[in-house]
C-alpha cells in the first residue's frame, strides 16, 4: 500500500508538470524559453515511461515474486531450518551471506549471524558481511558478495540497526536482486521483522514501542508488520498497537524456533510451535459457530507447522 501511494503521488507531481510546461509554451514568444520547456516536457515524459518513482515494480504478489523467504521468530535453534535456507540456496555450494549488523556489536568473527551453523551444516560458501556506515554500504567494493549470493541470513538484535545501515543503499537494492534471481532470505528476531514492508518495534529508545522512529522495512514482503517471539514472550496482543495506527495492514507474529516460509502469496508455517495471524477474521479447525469472538479489531488466530496462507486473499488454505 505504501508503494502504491508513492507511486501514485509521484505520476500526478509527473502530470502536473506536464500540463504547466504545456500552458507555459502555449503562452511563451521566445524561441529559447520554447526550446528549454520543450527539453523538460521530453524530461518529464521519460521518467512517467519508466515506471514508479523512488520504488520498486510492483508484482500482484505480496511476497516475493521470485525467490523464496524463511522468516524465523527468533532463537533459531533447529537445524532444519538453516538446512531448508542452504536447500532453498541450491546446496552446499551456492554462496550465502550473513548480516549480523542488528546485534550492534562493535566487531563480528566469522561465525556472525549463523554463519558458523551453516557451515557446520555443511555449506562451504558463507561469507559475513557488515558495516554501520551507509556511505560504505552504497559502495561496489562493500557490496560485491551480494552480486553472487544464493541466499542471505539476517541476524537478531534491533532492527533499525538494519535500517540505519544498508537502507537506501547499493546494498540493499543487492538483497532484492538476490530475491530476483530466484536466491532466498532468512532472517530470526530482528531479521524476521525487517523484512516487513512496516517494521515493528523500531524505536531507538527500547523494543517495546512497536510504532517507533523507524517504521520502513525492507518490503521484501508487503503491507505487513512482522513480529516475533511471541508466545515466549507473551507478545500475543501487542500487535494491536500497529494496527490500531495501520489498519490496512496483515499482522503475523511468529514464536520461537517458528519459521514462515513465503513465496509469492503462499506463506507456510515451518516446525516450531505457532505463527499468529491477525487479519480481522478467525479461523479454527474445529470451526467458530458456536464461539462467543472479540470485534474484528481486537481478534487472531493461530497456524501451526504445515499450516499455509494465502496472503493475497488474506485467508487459510484448507
Amino acid at each position: 500500500m505504501d508503494a502504491y501511494i508513492k507511486v501514485v503521488k509521484s505520476s500526478c507531481i509527473i502530470l502536473t508538470s506536464l500540463c504547466i510546461a504545456v500552458f507555459l509554451l502555449q503562452q511563451s514568444q521566445s524561441d529559447n524559453m520554447k526550446g528549454a520547456i520543450l527539453n523538460s516536457m521530453l524530461a518529464l515524459a521519460t521518467l512517467a515511461s519508466a515506471g514508479p518513482v523512488g520504488g520498486r515494480q510492483d508484482t500482484e504478489y505480496v511476497g516475493p515474486a521470485n525467490g523464496t523467504l524463511v522468516i524465523v521468530g527468533g532463537n533459531a535453534q533447529d537445524d532444519l531450518i538453516y538446512q531448508k535456507i542452504i536447500d532453498l540456496a541450491g546446496g552446499v555450494d551456492a554462496p550465502i551471506v550473513t548480516v549480523p549488523t542488528a546485534e550492534g556489536s562493535e566487531t563480528y568473527n566469522d561465525d556472525a549471524a549463523a554463519a558458523g551453523t551453516f557451515r557446520r551444516l555443511g555449506a562451504k560458501n558463507v561469507t559475513v558481511l557488515h558495516t554501520y556506515d551507509p556511505a560504505v554500504a552504497d559502495t561496489e567494493e562493500f557490496a560485491a558478495p551480494l552480486r553472487y549470493a544464493k541466499g542471505i541470513f539476517f541476524g537478531g538484535g534491533r532492527q533499525w540497526r538494519l535500517v540505519d545501515a544498508y537502507a537506501g543503499t547499493l546494498t540493499e537494492r543487492l538483497f532484492h536482486e538476490v530475491l530476483d534471481r530466484g536466491g532466498v532470505i532468512g532472517g530470526s528476531s530482528a531479521g524476521a521483522s525487517i523484512q516487513g514492508s512496516f517494521l515493528a518495534r523500531g524505536d531507538t529508545a527500547n523494543n517495546q514501542i512497536l510504532v517507533g522512529d523507524h517504521q520502513v522495512g525492507f518490503g521484501f514482503v508487503k503491507d505487513v508488520a512482522i513480529d516475533q517471539h511471541v508466545l515466549v514472550r507473551n507478545r500475543q496482543f501487542d500487535m494491536f498497537d500497529i494496527l490500531k495506527v495501520r489498519p490496512e495492514l496483515l499482522g503475523i507474529a511468529i514464536d520461537e524456533n517458528t519459521a514462515l516460509i513465503v513465496s509469492k502469496n503462499d506463506a507456510e508455517v515451518y516446525r516450531g510451535t505457532y505463527v499468529i495471524i491477525y487479519d480481522g477474521s478467525f479461523w479454527s479447525r474445529e470451526g467458530s459457530d458456536l464461539k462467543n469472538l472479540p470485534d474484528s479489531s481486537s481478534i487472531f488466530y493461530f497456524l501451526r507447522n504445515g499450516d499455509r496462507y494465502d496472503l493475497g486473499r488474506r485467508q487459510v488454505i484448507t
